[in-house]
């Protein structure tokens, strides 16, 4: 340490090395980089789907170890943008870039290096921040096609590091916990032990009816629904088991008339089935017994409209 370097006073019980920062997650669709988040934080703090476009906000999933504290910053996919909504998620993701202290590409290991990866390769050539190119998925492949995998993937841009990792598995989360480890600057932690996430309580929900609802639809539908929490409300007596009550109300936006159908079903089988999927996870996350109220509405070609966007949070 030379005598310009300056001395961090780190909180009682924290190591005098102890690094935070924060990693930005980045990949094309459906890269797998939701449930690398998941696994990396040990617990689940962002939606899943096969469906591309699952991710609609920047959530923060936290990691904490004695020496160490992640902030992952789990962003949407970056892509060509077709629509007015397409291009304000981009926006968000290259925002979030030169913000962070390292980044996380995401190239999934069963798809070949493609277009849209090499469209992200470029874009993140125009940052300084340390890039560590993650290959997601590697249990879904054999071990001679995992390495021509790494070998693309290594060709494709300047990466502080390239590691294979399965989320699904755990195999080498932690290793990648080490690897981004080591690219945060020496700091106490920024967010007290025990918070997973910083995102407000409306928004995990509001995600969590998305994940349940884009679950067997037809391909258009992921990028024309939109889910907004209206209230949750506490209701003076407590459930049977002594938990509280929560009633949460929640709005499920389509373009179109026809997309209002698939979404409620038959009869609304559909809906019912998305409401008992959905409210497991909204009790887990908020502690409470849940009455899940869901209302499907039309707002015509929000995805192009800058109002309705903005009145749906993005």
């Amino acid at each position: 340490m030379s005598e310009n370097t300056p001395v961090i006073a780190m909180p009682d019980g924290v190591p005098p090395d102890h690094r935070a920062g924060f990693v930005c997650v980045v990949g094309r669709p459906n890269a797998g980089k939701s449930t690398l988040t998941n696994a990396l934080v040990g617990h689940k703090v962002a939606i899943t789907s096969g469906r591309p476009q699952t991710t609609r906000h920047a959530i923060r999933g936290i990691v904490h170890r004695e020496d160490l504290q992640l902030i992952l910053v789990d962003t949407p996919g970056l892509h060509r943008p077709r629509t007015l909504l397409g291009e304000r998620l981009n926006e968000l993701v290259t925002g979030t870039l030169a913000e962070v202290d390292a980044i996380a590409f995401c190239l999934p290991a069963d798809q070949k290096v493609g277009p849209g990866d090499r469209f992200i390769a470029a874009k993140l050539a125009e940052t300084r921040t340390p890039i560590v190119a993650v290959v997601t998925k590697a249990d879904l492949v054999s071990k001679g096609r995992l390495a021509e995998h790494l070998l693309a993937v290594s060709e494709l841009g300047q990466w502080a590091d390239v590691i294979p990792v399965a989320a699904m598995t755990g195999y080498q989360v932690t290793e990648l916990i080490d690897v981004l480890g080591a690219h945060m600057p020496v700091s106490p932690p920024l967010y007290p032990g025990g918070e997973l996430t910083d995102e407000p309580e409306q928004v995990m929900v509001a995600e969590l009816v998305r994940e349940a609802a884009l679950e067997g639809v037809r391909d258009e539908l992921p990028h024309s629904l939109a889910v907004v929490v209206e209230e949750i409300v506490e209701r003076e007596h407590r459930s049977k088991d002594g938990r509280p009550f929560l009633d949460v109300r929640v709005n499920l936006f389509v373009e179109r008339e026809s997309q209002k159908g698939i979404v409620i079903g038959t009869k609304g089988a559909r809906l019912r089935d998305v409401g008992t999927r959905a409210r497991s996870g909204i009790e887990a996350l908020l502690g409470a017994a849940v009455y899940l109220d869901l209302h499907v509405k039309v707002a015509k070609d929000w995805q192009r409209d800058p109002k309705k966007l903005q009145r749906l949070g993005f």
